[in-house]
């Protein structure tokens, strides 16, 4: 299936989806059907709820009347009834071509399209409908909904927020909706817009840790570093279990060089998800930092086994085999932190003077020349961080 909503989609909004499939899912009921004993034989089936007779039944029919449109309407829907949406499509799609009047088969069609994953289908589909709707209709908001969710889906948040806003309007007690309209806000970068959805969430729910966090990565990216740390604060303390809640809040403190309190947010990010590779990292940076080698050591070779495409464990792992006086162990972890993070100063500045130490003057003063072209690099934002942190986890349950 393709990508629908990412990792930290509302839950709320599966019931929200829900509701409006099972709202328009039944168009194809009420057609005038052929008066022939299988198509009578076909309806009285699915009636009974059995669905996959029914199906045998209706593709009978399809075979003897392969020009009358209401054998594919009534199969595509028994296909989305099993939750066969991209079977579903194609049903639909020879319907509408051979009844484009039928009543609730278009809306069918883009339901099918939104649960298959076919975004970009449902959007124009739902946007066609929208035309010819009243705008303040019901089915009208229903559809302004669907297309908000579809935008969002696809990731095409500038898109998606003007019809999340005004599905928001048109219910103002959904916080499934304010939430995605916050996570829209913040993929687009409109910081503002996430601020002031966070003060209608916290109407609706003054104890939401997924909208505080949302408020904190705002407030990191407008360089609010203070009311960031102290969303995230909030979040941890609304519930202690988020995901990414005390990584971001971690993250945070580490940015601010406030090391030991960070130290015990990746500690708790840990109990929560044992296999975070970004948490082990960033402790372990932690207790590097505050002259704790022997905690960092375990937690490096564990970061690096989990998720040997991070950059900053090679880094520190070469750190503390040069401390150690293990030199050859140490170039060959700056230099696998160099590939994979050709343009981090400290990685060339730390591998130049690890080769000046063992006498390799020329290749010392290769990495040397590269860190003149290099800046030491602004940490990124929460934001970056936890999305990392949340593509690393995909990637290993894929």
């Amino acid at each position: 299936m393709k990508r629908m909503f990412s990792a930290r989609t509302p839950l709320a909004l599966t019931a929200v989806i829900y509701y409006l499939l099972q709202v328009s899912a039944a168009g194809v009921f009420g057609q005038k059907l052929s008066t022939a004993d299988p198509t009578q034989t076909a309806v009285a089936l699915e009636q009974q709820g059995r669905i996959i007779e029914a199906e045998a039944v209706w593709k009978t029919v399809m075979k003897l009347h392969p020009k009358i449109s209401d054998s594919y309407a009534h199969i595509g829907f028994l296909e989305a009834r099993q939750e066969h949406y991209t079977e579903a499509v194609p049903y639909y799609r020879k319907a509408l071509a051979l009844n484009p009047a039928m009543p609730g088969l278009r809306m069918n069609l883009g339901l099918a399209f939104f649960k298959a994953g076919q975004l970009k289908d449902a959007v124009s589909t739902f946007a066609l409908l929208l035309k010819s709707e009243p705008p303040a209709s019901p089915e009208a908001q229903r559809l302004t909904t669907l297309i908000g969710l579809a935008n969002y889906g696809l990731g095409e948040y500038d898109r998606a927020i003007p019809y999340l806003r005004k599905a928001a309007g048109y219910d103002p007690q959904s916080l499934p909706l304010r939430l995605a309209l916050a996570h829209s806000c913040l993929g687009s970068k409109q910081y503002q817009c996430v601020l002031d959805t966070y003060k209608e969430i916290l109407i609706l729910n003054a104890e939401s840790a997924e909208a505080d966090m949302l408020a904190g990565e705002a407030m990191d990216a407008m360089q609010d570093h203070a009311g960031a740390i102290q969303q995230f604060r909030s979040a941890v303390k609304a519930n202690p279990n988020e995901p990414n809640a005390h990584f971001g809040l971690g993250y945070l403190l580490w940015t601010q060089n406030q090391y030991p309190e960070a130290a015990q947010e990746f500690e708790a990010e840990l109990t929560n998800d044992p296999d975070s590779a970004q948490a082990m990292a960033y402790l372990a940076d932690s207790e590097i930092r505050m002259s704790q080698p022997d905690k960092a050591l375990p937690l490096l070779q564990n970061a690096t086994r989990i998720s040997p495409a991070m950059e900053l464990p090679h880094l520190d792992l070469g750190i503390l085999h040069a401390d150690a006086g293990h030199r050859e162990e140490a170039l060959a972890e700056f230099n696998i932190a160099a590939k994979l993070s050709p343009d981090d100063f400290a990685v060339h500045y730390r591998l130049a003077r690890l080769l000046k130490s063992m006498g390799r003057q020329q290749s010392a003063a290769v990495e040397f020349e590269k860190t003149n072209s290099l800046h030491q690099t602004a940490s990124k934002s929460v934001r970056d961080q936890i999305r990392a942190k949340i593509a690393t986890e995909a990637s290993k349950s894929q």
